[in-house]
């Protein structure tokens, strides 16, 4: 699957590939840190059996979409709608480092191996594996079928010679050791449904709910974790793209499908547009929920198999590593010894571009524009620097009345507010304060009444804070209180 015919795949792949090295391998990138012992988090499709017995995950993932077809432009000419779907996932590669024995020709494995300075590892690798299917026809879709999914297994040798270095072509003599990297069969299937529903818009599109399952159909229940994983597919999601028809959001449907939308079905996979803002032939079925069309930020130079982290702050934290420690992420994964490397060679320039950018969610249309004062010599952070925002002055009007400093209210925080606040729902409390944000959102700051150090809270500037529709005016500002917090 190439972005020839659809162009927004180049994007998808990118964020795609995100997805399927998630979690692959985190800071420090050693074998040996407690973190990487435990790896193989996102999209795992276990064998049968293995989530029950306890050492694997459930063997399918599920989503549903849905899918909008324009009428032919006339009886007589009919335009074939397809469905292309590509599965993406890792398949598990052991690779174990065996010690010559006795005479040379046989081979013990062991955790690690030093040959002349060099120095080898035993570890889990992946392999990327990608399964390109269809197209398939409308009439197929409507019917129902189930395509298999097979991965053969393998066994690659590498062999170490005494110089340190290795050769993968043939034995180098007496070689004192050997790589092993050995591949399970995966074995799976790939069920695809799909059914008309009714409406439509008002052009007399069909829509229909597209269903896409993955399933792991491996034979015999492991025992064993290690032997579930091995026969896991990992990481895995879809990239489906259509012909002559498109794709409806899920996330934000048209409000004809917002009914047909909140009827999918969605079991360890989520469905987003992927590809290009207003690009609709392209979707991406992830173990990760993502926002329709996601993109990999342009400044994010290193795939760090992190997106957790702040990519600024994971690269200084690779810099600062000794090089001892570069020399075992070096000798653990190939991988880890690409970031390494590409973290030692970025440029000031590419280091000042992860330092941040900002990018509002919000077009800038129609904003107003305004004139930011000259503070002079009075430090930007400080609240003089900025007369017109003052939270000791400043008034939100609530339920009609008038809030302030030293306004009485009843606190009433929402239910998905923290422990902290639902601790003091019913409270009467003073208002300290009346903050306006760069978002446009406005914070009142209080005090509990019944907390006998409130006075102590104000002097120290010490709040909590409400939104306004979580409160209830009481009384009016007190001056007294007023006056207090501006001597």
């Amino acid at each position: 699957m190439t972005g020839g015919r659809h162009p927004g795949l180049t994007l998808a792949r990118a964020v795609a590939d995100a997805v399927l090295y998630e979690g692959y391998l985190l800071y420090p990138y050693r074998a040996s840190a407690q973190k990487n012992q435990a790896r193989w988090q996102f999209g795992i499709l276990g064998p049968p059996g293995a989530a029950a017995a306890g050492v694997g995950e459930e063997p399918h993932m599920l989503t549903d979409t849905l899918l909008r077809v324009a009428p032919p432009a006339s009886a007589a000419r009919s335009v074939a709608v397809t469905v292309s779907v590509c599965v993406r996932f890792l398949q598990l590669q052991t690779r174990t480092v065996e010690r010559a024995v006795a005479d040379g020709n046989d081979f013990e494995p062991v955790a690690e191996l030093q040959v002349h300075g060099a120095r080898w590892l035993s570890w889990d690798e992946a392999v990327p594996c990608e399964l390109e299917l269809g197209p398939f026809a409308l009439e197929q879709l409507e019917r129902g079928l189930t395509v298999p999914l097979s991965v053969p297994a393998g066994e690659d040798l590498e062999w170490l010679a005494e110089s340190g270095s290795s050769e993968k072509s043939g034995r180098p003599g007496a070689a004192p050791g050997r790589l092993v990297r050995r591949r399970r069969a995966l074995s799976g299937s790939l069920r695809l449904e799909a059914e008309a529903l009714p409406g439509g818009d008002a052009g007399g599109d069909r829509l229909l709910r597209l269903r896409v399952a993955v399933e792991n159909v491996a034979v015999g229940v492991p025992s064993m974790k290690a032997d579930a994983v091995a026969t896991s597919f990992i990481g895995t999601h879809l990239l489906v793209t259509c012909e002559n028809a498109g794709f409806m959001s899920v996330l934000d449907p048209p409000v004809e499908a917002q009914a047909s939308a909140a009827e999918c079905v969605h079991e360890r996979c989520w469905p987003v547009l992927a590809g290009p803002e207003g690009q609709d032939d392209v979707l991406l079925a992830s173990p990760i929920i993502l926002y329709d069309h996601p993109s990999v930020a342009p400044e994010s130079a290193v795939a760090l198999f992190d997106s957790t982290e702040i990519d600024e702050i994971l690269t200084l934290r690779v810099l600062t590593l000794t090089e001892e420690e570069k020399a075992e992420a070096r000798v653990t994964d190939p991988r880890a010894a690409a970031i390494i490397d590409r973290c030692e060679s970025m440029t000031a320039d590419e280091l000042e571009q992860l330092h941040g950018a900002l990018r509002s969610p919000r077009a800038f249309e129609g904003t107003a524009a305004f004139e930011i004062e000259d503070p002079g010599d009075v430090p930007w952070w400080s609240p003089e620097a900025d007369e017109s925002v003052r939270p000791d002055q400043d008034v939100v009007v609530i339920d009609g009345v008038p809030v302030a400093r030293g306004s009485r209210v009843r606190l009433h925080p929402r239910r998905n507010a923290d422990a902290q606040d639902l601790f003091s729902a019913g409270e009467t409390a003073r208002v300290a304060g009346v903050h306006f944000d760069v978002d446009g959102s406005t914070h009142v700051a209080v005090t509990l009444e019944i907390d006998p150090a409130a006075d102590l809270h104000d002097w120290f500037g010490r709040y909590l804070y409400f939104a306004p529709d979580e409160l209830e005016p009481l009384e009016p500002p007190d001056a007294d209180f007023q006056q207090k917090g501006r001597s």
